[in-house]
């Protein structure tokens, strides 16, 4: 893989770097332009959970050549989530209960 750019989905894993135990989906900020030695690059990404919701801003340090790239598959939201954000987007339609009522 050549290096990533803004806004790439990576999957960096223990062959990118040996830090990475257990495995973590990344959106790429930035390449950093620090040197480092041949075949390893510094990153700027943002760290996304289950969800694909960014939870950390993190510089790791990897090899390019080894991230795994691709989409992560999104857990679920649990129901009461969906329905909450469901009334978000399209507003409230509750009757105003009487001591909200206009007089």
């Amino acid at each position: 893989m050549p290096l990533p750019k803004a806004g790439d989905l990576v999957y960096v894993t223990r062959a990118a770097s040996v830090q990475f135990v257990k495995p973590i989906w990344c959106r790429v900020i930035r390449v950093l332009d620090w040197i480092t030695y041949d075949g390893w690059c510094w990153l700027d990404v943002y760290q996304l959970d289950a969800r694909g919701d960014a939870v950390a801003r993190r510089s790791i340090f990897v090899q390019p050549a080894k991230l795994e790239s691709g989409q992560p598959v999104p857990v679920p939201r649990n129901r009461h989530e969906q329905q909450r954000s469901r009334s978000d987007r399209i507003g409230d339609s509750r009757p105003a209960s009487s001591s909200e009522q206009p007089r």
